[in-house]
């Protein structure tokens, strides 16, 4: 990876705008949530409050890896501790990989350099937030922590009508469509009226 020097212009402000999104509250959440989520394993905890900390807190792979294994057990079969950036960014592509498949959708995943080189870990709180709530909606036995974290993903309200009712919506117009209710032509006036000259 080439250092990056600072920012300018347009860039700049983008970045910016990619930093007033990360909200120091949902870090502490999650923070506290994955620690529960993977007790029993030396995670540790992050070095300090804040984006830096919480990036290379996370930045090598291993508690994302431990995370969803937590979580859907067999997901990631070799989690390694590596100081190279390649099998960092391989281990964070596998967790990304392994949330795909637990039902997180691309749209919305973090992408592997959000994280790695921490320009948008706004983005990466959204995708753990997405992952916890579908956690717990799951309802599976695996989630650790408390279920309140997290909202709820909506879930489907199937619904079943007798053939008589359906019947009956077919009578009626829809709104959409318009009415015939109280229609008339009062009050309106004629169109190729001559425009009166004194």
């Amino acid at each position: 990876m080439a250092n990056k020097g600072p920012s300018y212009g347009l860039s700049r402000e983008v970045q910016q705008k990619l930093d007033h999104m990360y909200e120091l509250d949902l870090e502490a959440t999650l923070v506290q949530w994955i620690s529960a989520q993977c007790s029993g394993m030396d995670i540790g905890q992050p070095e300090g409050q804040g984006k830096a900390a919480f990036q290379k807190w996370l930045k090598d792979g291993i508690i994302l890896c431990h995370l969803i294994n937590s979580l859907a057990p067999g997901s990631i079969k070799k989690v390694v501790k590596s100081e190279t950036p390649f099998r960092q960014m391989e281990q964070i592509s596998q967790f990304l990989q392994a949330i795909d498949k637990y039902g997180i959708p691309p749209t919305d995943q973090f992408q592997t350099v959000d994280l790695w080189e921490g320009k948008a870990m706004a983005s990466v709180q959204r995708t753990l937030m997405n992952l916890g709530g579908l956690a717990v909606t799951r309802d599976d036995g695996c989630f650790q922590g408390d279920p309140n974290w997290f909202p709820k993903k909506s879930q489907e309200n199937r619904r079943d009508f007798s053939r008589d009712k359906l019947k009956e919506g077919q009578s009626v117009i829809g709104l959409q469509m318009g009415t015939n209710k109280g229609a008339s032509q009062s009050g309106m006036t004629g169109y190729g009226m001559p425009r009166q000259i004194l």
